[in-house]
């Protein structure tokens, strides 16, 4: 069986497609996010282009537009209670600060210099220059 050689100018070349191909992949996903304006264009084109001898009624275009609207609202309303949550943790980290922690374990304890809120929650930087993450079983004293 014969292994064919590898040429780092292909290799390279074949990166750059793979990269312009998930580039691609990721424009097309932010594109086809429906938001109001493509919503009121598809239900434009619906309109125009329905069959002229069963037309669609007004309640049906008016559940459709009454539906979407509900959906937005239910998005925009999650973006908000998470920075809701983002703000409770920041005030939450911020009293950590100057006290000392301990990790739930017992291993690692300090006087806390300052603290990051991250997606995966509140993290305490000790003076040591050791982080815990603050959760479950972390004493505060």
């Amino acid at each position: 069986m014969s292994v064919p050689v590898t040429n780092p100018a292909n290799t390279s070349a074949a990166d750059a497609t793979i990269k312009a191909q998930n580039a691609k992949k990721k424009h097309a996903e932010k594109s086809t996010t429906l938001n109001y304006d493509n919503f009121l264009r598809l239900l434009l084109t619906q309109m125009k282009n329905q069959d002229p001898t069963a037309p669609m009624k007004s309640t049906e275009y008016m559940g459709q537009l009454a539906t979407f609207s509900q959906v937005e609202q239910s998005v925009n309303a999650n973006s908000k209670l998470d920075s809701l949550l983002k703000s409770a943790s920041m005030t939450q980290a911020q009293g950590l600060v100057g006290h000392t922690i301990t990790s739930a374990d017992d291993k690692v304890s300090g006087e806390v210099t300052s603290v990051q809120v991250t997606d995966d929650g509140v993290v305490a930087h000790l003076k040591t220059g050791e982080d815990i993450p603050y959760g479950p079983g972390v004493k505060v004293s």
